[in-house]
């Protein structure tokens, strides 16, 4: 980082002169990062199928119980991104040092505080989530193998929030990549066994995950230390400050994870046909999501950095170049599933499955432009630390969800149930910017003079 004075660093960003050159070389490296892993649970769940579609709805309905575990604690990665971000702006190495390892010291603490946790309690999970003698034993089968990668998870997350916040966003490409294609090269041999390697059906697939999440926290770890470098002792006089930080950031994203698990919850209560059809089509929306989520990744460290620096026209301009990118991108998503809709059934679909996926498949695909303008503003409002507004929106949104949800009696109801938390959260993110209700950061009220009088 450099000495001289913060505004005038950013007077000379990338971005001021090549706008949308600059969100596109950033946001390419994130989105390769981030499809890495719902395609390695693509993967999964194309050698699960093979095993039946009880194991496929276990495989569904465990995965989504533990995203909704590690999402809940995603402000490690979130906060520390946008403080990590605002330092960078500012010029000051010590705080984005300290901020990187007071998440990554948290991450690993709370992933095995959550493994020990939730050990004991498998089977009552496993009945929660699914009525079916044979899913709920490959869920337990599959929980009981997984929890061993928890802190792995987080301490991934923390650290890709810390690469992401200095705007290094190659360095978690290379991480996911290669911690998911382990993943995807001990698929088959655990699965179904291979010379001394003994089958081990759906636990096999939790095994290739701890393996290559291992793998991944690492390397991580080790970039983060390359890059940033780390604090001698950990910080944790801070821990106080970053755990208010990321009070609004949970309950939002613990919001966000009830609506995604009841929906799964009651697709997979509807049979296991359900339970399967639902599974593929989460699947893909996960794709879908992290796509969107690479620009709404750039706009969180672009607008960081930019208030860091205070350039509060510099982030109102990321705010627009990020949204618009993130339409055009969710328009042509929308196509691409109309016109991929076949080969998705044939290759992901149990043919019994088959009748209940259509419908459901064209809503989300119908939802995309959408679903990117809520992504992208949610990147936005994460870095001007806007985590009240998310949270209030995100407890709007769920709250019509759920209620809607509660009389959904078909796969396609609840995706039609998931079309309208969308439209919600959307319609409160572009609020928040256009016209900029209530008290938004990105107004413009308050514009600091750099050397040559920009903004």
């Amino acid at each position: 980082m450099s000495t001289a004075s913060p505004g005038n660093e950013a007077d000379r960003h990338a971005f001021v002169s090549r706008p949308h050159r600059t969100l596109i070389a950033l946001t390419i490296p994130v989105l390769f990062s981030m499809l890495a892993e719902p395609v390695a649970g693509i993967v999964d769940t194309f050698f699960v199928a093979r095993l039946g579609a009880a194991e496929l709805a276990a495989l569904g309905a465990a995965t989504t119980l533990l995203s909704s575990f590690f999402w809940v604690f995603n402000f490690l990665g979130i906060g520390t991104q946008t403080e990590v971000a605002h330092a960078l702006g500012r010029a000051d190495d010590e705080a984005a040092r300290n901020a990187a390892s007071l998440a990554l010291a948290l991450a690993f603490a709370i992933g095995a505080g959550l493994a020990l946790l939730l050990w004991p309690n498998l089977g009552a999970l496993s009945a929660f989530m699914a009525d079916d003698d044979a899913v709920r034993g490959s869920m337990e089968s599959y929980l009981a193998v997984r929890l061993l990668s928890a802190p792995a998870v987080l301490v991934t997350l923390a650290a890709f929030g810390a690469l992401r916040g200095v705007q290094d966003m190659r360095t978690p490409l290379w991480v996911a990549t290669a911690a998911n294609l382990v993943n995807a090269g001990l698929d088959p041999l655990l699965i179904f066994g291979a010379g001394p390697l003994p089958a081990l059906g759906v636990a096999g697939a939790a095994w290739a995950s701890v393996v290559g999440q291992w793998i991944g926290a690492i390397w991580a770890v080790a970039a983060v230390r390359g890059n940033l470098g780390l604090a001698a002792r950990v910080p944790w006089g801070q821990a106080p400050a970053l755990l208010v930080v990321g009070r609004d950031l949970v309950l939002r994203t613990g919001l966000l994870t009830v609506f995604l698990l009841l929906a799964t919850r009651t697709s997979t209560r509807l049979g296991a046909d359900a339970g399967a059809a639902h599974q593929v089509v989460r699947q893909v929306w996960l794709l879908t999501a992290f796509v969107l989520d690479a620009y709404a990744a750039s706009a969180q460290s672009l607008v960081g950095y930019f208030l860091g620096a205070e350039r509060v026209a510099l982030a109102r301009r990321v705010a627009g170049v990020a949204c618009t990118w993130g339409l055009v991108t969710g328009v042509a998503l929308s196509a691409l599933m109309l016109a991929g809709e076949g080969l998705t059934a044939a290759l992901l679909v149990p043919a019994s499955a088959q009748p209940l996926f259509s419908t459901s498949w064209r809503l989300l695909a119908a939802a995309q432009p959408l679903n990117a303008l809520s992504f992208v503003t949610d990147g936005i409002h994460w870095g001007t630390r806007d985590y009240r507004f998310l949270r209030n929106a995100m407890l709007t949104a769920t709250g019509v969800g759920l209620a809607l949800l509660w009389g959904a009696e078909s796969l396609a109801s609840v995706w039609l149930v998931t079309g309208v938390w969308i439209c919600v959260r959307a319609g409160f993110g572009m609020l928040r910017i256009w016209p900029g209700i209530g008290a938004a950061p990105l107004r413009g009220r308050r514009v600091v003079q750099g050397a040559k009088g920009k903004p």
